[in-house]
């Protein structure tokens, strides 16, 4: 619980008379869109993800990168992009995800990048499989600064975790664990804070006490309990996860499934963060994995343009009308409880 409230705090004392000004812009453009119906821009974004490779060396099942089928260019995040965009945003950024697709720590940039976003004071976290988590790499992930380091273990038992994380070994992922947390220690760093991220399923759920008593005996900071994203969840799956807390769709009275919450017709995230691929292509939301709704490329003009441009204004727009004719957000979670 201690480390839990330093963390916190962590985040709450990187903020800055201009990023809290800018979220309270960005708070009430949103509410007054609402209730205009047209979309009303009045800051710049409070969180992004930037994604630091498409790659990835696992297999899993419901995932784009995983699966390889990715429709759009994969390839690696480049330094002098990242900091391009860093050094626009950084006076009001308060949060950044180092993570989309793939496995960050595939890229030999990533933790200069960490290291050149939490010298301009911004909160950063990423998610891993931990695969390369040697004692070298720790050293560095906490050298660098980063903030948040979330590890997907998805299992107690090899089979278990395999069962999503295909061709993943749950050695690895306890072995990396050890060694950041050791790292921290030794280094005498409060930071990262490590979270154990346990995507709950039919094969694991039934292990849910067990990842508990793991992170407690490793020393780990947090678990987060996730329910899972099926793309094809209309006729079931042998994912989903028999103790409906653990899912994020019901069952309906003619067998089929539905997502659990309504579509509202608006939406937060339009207006607080966006995503920016490898190659700089701005998307709206991190559901959008193949990057089929691009507002703008950062290779082409600079950020502020393309946040307050009229493509992305007129994304927003369409929000009020019908998020259900969105492709991306068919599958949405907005207003559903994605942590269990």
């Amino acid at each position: 619980m201690a480390s839990q409230w330093a963390d916190e705090w962590r985040m709450v004392s990187l903020q800055t008379p201009a990023r809290v000004l800018n979220a309270a812009r960005i708070w009430t453009g949103y509410h007054l869109s609402k209730r205009l119906h047209r979309p009303v821009q009045m800051g710049m974004p409070i969180s992004i993800s930037i994604e630091p490779t498409t790659s990835c060396n696992l297999r899993c099942p419901e995932c784009p990168s995983g699966l390889r089928s990715f429709t759009r260019p994969t390839g690696m995040l480049k330094q002098d992009l990242f900091q391009q965009v860093i050094d626009e945003l950084a006076p009001t950024l308060s949060y950044l995800t180092f993570y989309f697709q793939g496995e960050p720590y595939l890229n030999p940039q990533f933790l200069p990048m960490v290291r050149y976003a939490s010298q301009r004071g911004i909160y950063t976290a990423t998610s891993t499989n931990a695969h390369y988590l040697d004692e070298a790499r720790a050293m560095e992930t906490v050298k660098s600064g980063l903030d948040r380091l979330i590890i997907s273990i998805d299992g107690t038992h090899q089979d278990t975790y395999e069962a999503y994380r295909v061709g993943g070994s749950l050695e690895k992922v306890i072995a990396g664990t050890r060694e950041i947390l050791k790292a921290r220690e030794a280094l005498k760093s409060t930071t990262p804070h490590v979270v154990f991220q346990f995507l709950v399923v039919r094969p694991n759920e039934h292990q849910v006490p067990e990842v508990y008593a793991l992170a407690k005996e490793l020393g780990v900071d947090r678990v987060a309990l996730k329910t899972a994203q099926i793309y094809d969840y209309q006729n079931g799956s042998d994912l989903m996860p028999l103790n409906d807390t653990y899912s994020r769709y019901r069952k309906l009275a003619n067998g089929t499934y539905a997502i659990k919450n309504d579509w509202l017709n608006h939406c937060w995230k339009m207006w607080q963060s966006c995503v920016i691929t490898w190659d700089g292509k701005v998307v709206p939301c991190c559901f959008d994995k193949d990057a089929q709704h691009v507002m703008g490329d950062l290779s082409k003009q600079p950020f502020r343009e393309i946040w307050t441009g009229t493509g992305y204004q007129q994304f927003r727009q369409t929000l009020f009308s019908s998020r259900s004719e969105i492709d991306m957000c068919r599958n949405c979670t907005e207003g559903t409880q994605v942590w269990a």
